[in-house]
């Protein structure tokens, strides 16, 4: 075998049973910087050995075995050994036999990588860290990826995740999954992450590209483990819903040369559905549960709104409405004002909506925030108002931080140059 073949089998395994991988050594050797360093070592030593022995019939089982023998030796490296490094030595012997080819599942997703989900997004973490380290020991990315995928120099990332492990450490999270008291809030964090890294591929804050559909991909793979892990919490499977809905557009939203299309001008014919049907098998899941609808399944009701419109104009506005005033309740936020101000828009009209958005700019809770002036330009361009609505569009332009969406808002605004006011 090849060593580019070999290399290719080493990432696909990583890949794909990268985070089982770690979660197993971390509850094995206690210590996620420890797990990952030896899982390191084992990813070399296949890289090495699997030329000559071929691939093992279970990749995964042999690197998790490998790298708990590796701790094993460096516990026995140790100049003095006492009895405590001796007991736990013995125990990480027990623990590498177990790893033997018959028992270990790839199809099997267990408590340990919930437990490595909380870990990463713990909140002794800020979210920037949580953000890193999820994608880091979860997704399995590396840090260059990471660092390129927010924009950041790899030595940045690097330091960030460094320092993410060392406060664990130093706050000494065990690796488990919260006490059920302590669940609801830290789902919810996890969740957030999640979400957070899914948007930042659907809609790039900053950068050359109006979308990272890998970062929004990888968002969405943890997503789904995340869901089969806790199948009796409605808003993992609204999550799900919403991310599938979601990224089911992700074809028809630009152009070959990456040129956004908004939705309103998007072929739906090239909207994925396959990954609608499971978004709607997910969001049918939430409801199963029967504890009603929470922010994430409301939205992905709105997902499915637009997902079973076969045109634009077929939408139906008057309920993403409701939806949108069902989440000002649950989840209360400016952006989710402004996302109704722009349903209200659709469904009624633009005057009421400008009514919506003109409150939110006296309240100067969305200064800064370009999509506040880029839908009251569009508004007041529906009302005749056009030097007005250009001067708004120019603003969210001089605002964005996505060079795509810049060109898209001065477009838009040279669009209504020249039309009466």
């Amino acid at each position: 075998m090849t060593d580019d073949a070999v290399r290719n089998a080493v990432d696909a395994v990583w890949r794909i049973d990268g985070a089982k991988i770690v979660a197993a050594l971390t509850r094995t050797v206690g210590d996620l910087d420890l797990a990952e360093d030896v899982a390191g070592q084992a990813l070399l030593e296949a890289i090495e050995q699997w030329p000559a022995t071929g691939i093992p019939r279970n990749p995964a089982a042999w690197l998790t075995s490998v790298a708990t023998r590796r701790a094993i030796d460096g516990w026995r490296r140790r100049e003095r050994l006492d009895e405590r490094y001796a007991h736990f030595a013995r125990e990480l012997e027990n623990d590498a036999n177990r790893f033997d080819e018959d028992g270990w599942d790839p199809d099997r997703i267990d408590d340990d990588v919930l437990r490595l989900i909380f870990m990463a997004c713990h909140p002794v973490l800020n979210r920037k860290a949580q953000v890193a380290l999820t994608l880091r020991v979860v997704g399995g990315l590396t840090t260059e990826e990471i660092a390129k995928a927010f924009l950041v120099p790899t030595a940045t990332m690097q330091q960030r995740i460094v320092r993410a492990k060392k406060t664990l450490t130093a706050a000494k999270v065990v690796f488990e999954v919260p006490p059920r008291d302590e669940f609801p809030s830290r789902l919810s964090a996890v969740l957030g992450v999640l979400y957070l890294i899914f948007n930042e591929g659907y809609a790039a804050s900053s950068g050359t590209e109006w979308m990272r559909t890998d970062l929004s991909s990888e968002a969405l793979r943890l997503t789904r483990i995340l869901a089969e892990l806790v199948p009796r919490e409605p808003e993992a499977h609204g999550l799900v819903a919403l991310m599938e809905l979601s990224a089911s557009r992700f074809g028809a939203r630009t152009t070959a040369d990456g040129e956004p299309i908004l939705l309103s001008d998007q072929d739906r014919a090239r909207w994925d559905r396959t990954q609608i049907t499971r978004g709607l098998v997910a969001l049918a899941r939430a409801d199963d549960v029967g504890r009603g609808r929470g922010p994430y399944g409301l939205q992905a009701g709105i997902a499915e709104c637009h997902a079973r419109a076969a045109t634009f104009e077929d939408t139906d506005w008057k309920k993403i409405v409701l939806l949108y005033e069902a989440l000002q309740q649950l989840a209360p936020s400016p952006v989710v004002d402004l996302n109704h101000a722009a349903a209200v828009s659709m469904a009624y009209g633009p005057a009421p909506a400008l009514e919506f958005v003109d409150k939110l700019v006296a309240s100067g809770e969305l200064a800064g925030y370009h999509l506040l002036p880029s839908v009251r330009g569009e508004l007041l361009g529906k009302l005749g108002r056009t030097e007005e609505a250009r001067t708004e569009l120019l603003e969210a332009a001089r605002l964005a931080g996505n060079e795509r969406e810049k060109v898209v808002l001065i477009a838009k605004a040279d669009a209504l140059r020249g039309r009466n006011t």
